[in-house]
């Protein structure tokens, strides 16, 4: 235990002033993927049949508590398909907006991690560089400090960015879940009030096409 703690402190201390900031961009890196996980996790029940979607549109109380509050508010006091069609779109507009905003904040804290590694990486050359022309008796010494610094600073931000970018896209795969989810639960609703409730969420009009006049004789 005391030699990994010695070994994190040494690996601390070599990469330079960069390791600083890299621990605080891990720490709101995972913080906010954390949360978001969670948050997508509870939106959940994507894995439901379609069996028990029509069982919870029918009877709402029967379904989740998460699911419940959205069945009825795409149910209470609806008079067409168009308004159920509206109050879906109106979740939307409200569930997923968010999801993408810390999505994009999650996205943008893994690409910024690699980059505060590249920044130690040119912080140490140039150490490195300012030995080579400063030289003397201690100019080895501190070429291996600016090498060891623009390594270190360069693994640890590759070492922090692979966790968080396979976080990213666990949440961007259950946020189209989800999406998918709504879309299968808007389908089974109006399937549900179309022969309750009048008229179609849709109008088609048949093309006509005129007859082709016959071809003249000579």
């Amino acid at each position: 235990m005391n030699g990994t703690l010695q070994l994190m402190w040494h690996t601390w201390t070599t990469g330079g002033w960069v390791m600083a900031a890299l621990f605080v961009v891990a720490l709101i890196m995972y913080a906010s993927a954390a949360h978001l996980l969670v948050y997508l996790y509870h939106r959940g029940l994507t894995k439901a049949s379609d069996s028990n979607l029509q069982r919870w549109v029918a009877q709402p109380q029967d379904a989740p508590l998460s699911v419940r509050e959205l069945i009825r508010y795409t149910q209470d006091q609806v008079r067409s398909l168009t308004e159920i069609e509206g109050r879906f779109r109106e979740v939307e507009a409200v569930k997923i907006p968010e999801v993408d905003r810390r999505l994009a904040f999650l996205n943008v804290m893994v690409v910024s991690a690699p980059l505060f590694g590249l920044l130690g990486t040119v912080s140490g050359m140039l150490l490195t560089f300012k030995a080579i022309g400063i030289g003397g008796s201690s100019t080895s010494e501190i070429i291996a400090k600016g090498i060891s610094e623009a390594l270190v600073a360069t693994q640890t931000g590759m070492m922090v960015a692979i966790p968080g970018l396979l976080m990213a896209y666990v949440a961007k795969r259950w946020r189209n879940e989800y999406v998918a989810f709504l879309a299968r639960l808007e389908g089974v609703t109006l399937r549900h009030f179309r022969p309750v409730l009048r008229g179609m969420t849709r109008q088609f009009r048949k093309k006509t096409v005129p007859p082709t006049p016959p071809p003249p004789t000579s």
